[in-house]
């Protein structure tokens, strides 16, 4: 049998050895992906900033010393590719490609390690290279480095967010009340990125109000082709109707398709699945395990001094500003500047909630508690501001209008942080009647004291139902760390700025 040799040099696709065809399928598929056109920019926006980070902290800390010795440019140019290398270790250039919305707060720790590994290291070698680093350059060097890089990469990924290739486009695998509510929380958040192109369900549920103009796509047997059409980035299991076997088979499918298509699964019980739950395996088959919710005796020390610390520091600098809110308040309306009112803290404990007066005195809650009644049921209704936030326009008064906007009238609360009746970072003060409605593993919101700002307040606000927030509550419970509350507290400024615009 006799081969027969075409004009071209380069042989066909069909003609290519298996192993060689199914490489050159893959590497076309990924060089063609929105996915990796958009790893691609974020990496190399992310190296800049760091680059440039490192440049300005050791350019900033020889200058600021006014140091005669210099460190030795060989030994200053090796920084960078070391950086690289040891910062792809530490997955601080993939982290991206998993999530929209991964934020520069949620690889603190790594940053910290990483810059505080690279400085010392820096300082050894020029020692045993005979060479000697003042102490204050070294310091200077390595705040300025922390600082800089993280500001770098916060800027970079907020210029990458502004650029089409950020974007993807998602479907949502079943249609069912889990899969609305992943959709609905894409929706509310523009910033990750991820547009919803529709949901994918042989039998959908009514589709909840905010998602009327979601469009049923089609039955999970047409996933592949749907995919292909829509040209989807993104595919989000969140549980149809078909059997799991089943769905397996078609998103083993889907990762055969010429794409590279970004896969994510909400798993079964998620709802006991926390911030600190791990991924284990037995022989291959993975276990997600859960960690006991507690917070040990240390732990409840350590955030103590914390809370003592910053809430001292705070309140000297907002002195100022509490006196003139407080006059603006008194000229604004007749009543107190302050507002005070029981809520539950820790351990089911009752204390005084202070916060500045918004509302006119004489205010009666039943409006409140009505529409918390309506948003605890499986579909709530939005206000007409577009969020899930009871709207009392003839009840809130001009100043409490921009106290609301900007939660200038939680700063009082920090008085109750002193008295030990509340945290800076925590579950949201509860009224007593709100907890009417709360499910068993709601209360465990209760052991912990509730903050100024939270989970809830910092990733969702006025764009979560109030039974969302509350399991944003004990999500946080079960995944408190320090790192946790520093990360929080660090959002919550950039947070206000943005919601302050819908609030």
């Amino acid at each position: 049998m006799s081969t027969h040799v075409g004009a071209s040099s380069q042989p066909s696709t069909s003609q290519m050895p298996l192993d060689r065809q199914v490489l050159a399928t893959i590497q076309a598929r990924i060089a063609g992906s929105t996915t990796s056109r958009r790893a691609w920019l974020m990496h190399r926006m992310l190296l800049v900033a760091d680059m440039s980070a490192l440049g300005l902290a050791f350019a900033a800390g020889q200058l600021l010393t006014l140091g005669d010795r210099r460190l030795p440019t060989l030994l200053v140019i090796a920084v960078f590719p070391a950086w690289i290398v040891a910062a792809k270790l530490y997955g601080l250039y993939e982290r991206d490609n998993e999530w929209g919305a991964y934020s520069t707060t949620e690889e603190l720790d790594a940053v910290l390690h990483l810059t505080t590994l690279g400085v010392w290291a820096v300082v050894v070698v020029a020692v045993v290279a005979g060479e000697h680093i003042p102490l204050e350059r070294v310091v200077i060097t390595w705040a300025l480095a922390l600082a800089l890089i993280g500001g770098g990469r916060s800027a970079a990924r907020g210029l990458c967010a502004r650029t089409s290739a950020f974007r993807q486009k998602a479907i949502v695998v079943g249609a069912g009340d889990i899969g609305q509510l992943v959709a609905r929380k894409l929706m509310m958040h523009p910033e990750y990125g991820i547009d919803v192109a529709g949901l994918v369900d042989a039998e959908p549920r009514d589709r909840r109000q905010e998602l009327a103009q979601v469009e049923v796509l089609g039955p999970i047997d047409d996933l592949n082709r749907i995919v292909g059409d829509l040209d989807v980035d993104r595919v989000i299991v969140a549980f149809s109707g078909i059997r799991d076997a089943e769905t397996v088979g078609v998103i083993r499918a889907v990762n055969e398709l010429d794409r590279d298509v970004c896969i994510d699964i909400v798993p079964r019980l998620y709802e006991l699945v926390g911030p600190k739950a791990f991924l284990h395996s037995v022989e291959g088959l993975p276990l997600i395990g859960l960690p006991p919710v507690r917070l040990p005796r240390s732990s409840r020390a350590v955030k103590r001094v914390v809370d003592v610390v910053g809430a001292v520091a705070c309140l000297v600098l907002v002195l100022p500003l509490l006196v003139l809110v407080a006059l603006l308040i008194k000229l604004d309306s007749p009543g107190p500047a302050f507002f005070r009112q029981e809520r539950i803290g820790r351990d089911l404990e009752p204390f005084q909630l202070l916060k500045f007066r918004t509302m006119t005195v004489g205010t009666s809650d039943a409006e409140h508690r009505a529409y918390i009644e309506r948003s605890m049921s499986a579909d709530p209704a939005l206000a007409g501001n577009g969020l899930f936030k009871l709207e009392r326009a003839t009840s809130v008064t001009r100043v409490g209008r921009a106290l609301r906007r900007s939660s200038l009238d939680e700063l009082p609360q920090l008085i109750n942080v002193l008295r030990g009746e509340m945290s800076l970072v925590g579950p949201r003060p509860c009224l007593e009647y709100e907890t009417a409605g709360f499910a068993p593993h709601h209360f465990e919101r209760f052991l912990v004291p509730p903050g100024i700002t939270g989970l809830w307040q910092v990733t969702a606000r006025a764009r979560a139902t109030f039974r969302e927030a509350l399991e944003m509550d004990v999500a946080y419970v079960r995944g408190w760390s320090l790192l946790l509350d520093l990360r929080l507290l660090l959002r919550t400024p950039l947070e206000l700025l943005r919601s302050g615009k819908t609030s």
